[in-house]
C-alpha cells in the first residue's frame, strides 16, 4: 500500500509549449488579458542584441499594445536594478509585465509585477510568504532551458556586495508561461550545458527534498530528468536542433514545477556563495558542486538516487549505493562531455577561499533544511575542498 504525507501543490495556470509561439505573443496576451494596454518587456542587453526580441514585440504592437523594453537586467540582479525597473513601470503606467530572457530577467519581471502594484518595500518581501499585496499580470518567456523560473514563485536578488536573498511567495507565480525553443537557438554550447545541468539539479534535489517531497513533484522530477539527460548533449553539439532544445525547455520547466513544491537543498546552498563571491553563473556554480554534494548525501539518499539512476544510468547494477555512484559518475561524464568547467580552481577559486565559502553556505538555512543529510560547516568546507 502506498503511503505519503499530506502535501500542497501549486503551479502556473497556463502553459504554452510550442515552437514559434513567441511569434504570437501578442495574440496570446490579448486572449488572456483582453484589457491590458501598456506592456513592459524585461530582458537583458545581450539578448536584446540578438534581435530575437523584435518579433515578439512586433506581435504585441500588432494587438495595439504600447510596449516598453527594459534591458538593464544583469546576472544575479542587484536590488538597485529591481527598484529602478519598478519605478519606471509605475511612471509609465505599465499594466502587464513580460519576462523575456534567462532566469535573471524572469526573476526581475516577477518583482516588477509585485512592486508596481503595491507600496510594500522590497526589503520586507525577503523570505517565505512575505509579499502582502497583489501584482500586475505576468507572462514569462524563457530563453534558456535552465532555471525553470517561468513556473517558480521564487526570485533571487543580490542584496549586498556578495549576498543573495530570495523572495518566495505565491504571488510570484506567472499567469502564463510560453516555451518556444526558437528563442534558444543562439545560445552558446557552454551556456546550454551549464543551464541544462542546473535544471537536472532542480530535478534531483526536488526528488530527494527532505520536507516537502510529494508524489506530484516526484513524477515531474523523473520526467524532467529523462528529457534533460536525453537531450542535453544533442542540444549542445547540434545547436540548431529544435527538437532537442524544445525538449530541454520542457524538461527545465517540469523541474521548475517540481522544485517549486519540493524545494532544493545543499547543492544550491553551496552554489550560491560561488556565484555571489566569484560571479560564476548560477548553472555552472551548481554543476561544480553537484557530484560532491551527491556523494556526501549518499549515506542518507542512496535508495532515491538509485531510483534516479534508472533514468540516467539505466545499465547500473548492484546495491543502492552502487547505483548511486553510477548516477554520480554519469553526471560527471556528461559535464566532461559538454565541456564545462568541473573544478573550482578553473573559475578562480583557491584553497584560501574555502573558509569564506563554507561560512556563506551555512547562511543558506532556507535550503539546507531540505537536504536529505544534515550538513555542518566542516562538511561544507570538505565538499568545497573535494571540488577544488
Amino acid at each position: 500500500m502506498d503511503t505519503f504525507n499530506a502535501f500542497t501543490f501549486s503551479t502556473v495556470p497556463n502553459i504554452v509549449c510550442e515552437l514559434g509561439a513567441a511569434k504570437r505573443l501578442g495574440a496570446l496576451v490579448k486572449q488572456h488579458f483582453p484589457n491590458v494596454r501598456n506592456a513592459l518587456v524585461v530582458t537583458d542587453a545581450g539578448f536584446l542584441k540578438t534581435g530575437l526580441v523584435d518579433t515578439p514585440v512586433a506581435s504585441l504592437k500588432a494587438e495595439n499594445l504600447s510596449v516598453r523594453i527594459y534591458s538593464d537586467v544583469l546576472a544575479d540582479p542587484p536590488e538597485a536594478i529591481v527598484l529602478q525597473a519598478a519605478q519606471d513601470a509605475r511612471e509609465n503606467k505599465i499594466d502587464l509585465v513580460i519576462g523575456l530572457g534567462g532566469g535573471s530577467s524572469m526573476d526581475v519581471a516577477k518583482l516588477i509585477a509585485v512592486l508596481s502594484a503595491s507600496d510594500q518595500p522590497l526589503n520586507t518581501m525577503y523570505g517565505i510568504g512575505n509579499v502582502k499585496g497583489g501584482r500586475l499580470p505576468l507572462v514569462q518567456v524563457p530563453t534558456t532551458a535552465g532555471t525553470g523560473s517561468e513556473v517558480t514563485p521564487i526570485s533571487i536578488v543580490t542584496t549586498g556586495e556578495t549576498t543573495k536573498m530570495g523572495v518566495v511567495s505565491p504571488q510570484l507565480y506567472a499567469d502564463l508561461a510560453i516555451l518556444d525553443a526558437e528563442l534558444t537557438i543562439g545560445l552558446p554550447a557552454k551556456v546550454t550545458a551549464a543551464t541544462g545541468i542546473d535544471a537536472m539539479v532542480h530535478a534531483i534535489e526536488a526528488y530527494t527534498s527532505r520536507v516537502k517531497k510529494n508524489p506530484l513533484s516526484d513524477m515531474l522530477a523523473r520526467r524532467a530528468l529523462a528529457l534533460l539527460v536525453n537531450n542535453l548533449i544533442p542540444a549542445c553539439e547540434q545547436g540548431k536542433n529544435l527538437d532537442a532544445r524544445q525538449s530541454m525547455l520542457l524538461g527545465a520547466m517540469l523541474a521548475g514545477q517540481a522544485f517549486s513544491n519540493a524545494p532544493v537543498a545543499a547543492v544550491h546552498a553551496l552554489a550560491y556563495p560561488i556565484g555571489g563571491i566569484f560571479h560564476v553563473p548560477h548553472g555552472l556554480s551548481n554543476a561544480l558542486v553537484l557530484p560532491h554534494v551527491l556523494r556526501f548525501n549518499t549515506p542518507n539518499a542512496a535508495p532515491l538516487y538509485a531510483e534516479l539512476a534508472q533514468i540516467v544510468a539505466p545499465d547500473a547494477q548492484g546495491s543502492s549505493e552502487a547505483r548511486s555512484h553510477a548516477l554520480i559518475t554519469m553526471l560527471e561524464n556528461i559535464a566532461a562531455r559538454v565541456g564545462i568547467e568541473t573544478r573550482l580552481t578553473q573559475v578562480g577559486i583557491a584553497s584560501s577561499d574555502l573558509d569564506r565559502l563554507a561560512d556563506d553556505a551555512m547562511l543558506q538555512t532556507r535550503l539546507l533544511t531540505n537536504n536529505p543529510r544534515e550538513l555542518s560547516r566542516d562538511d561544507a568546507r570538505a565538499i568545497y575542498a573535494a571540488a577544488l
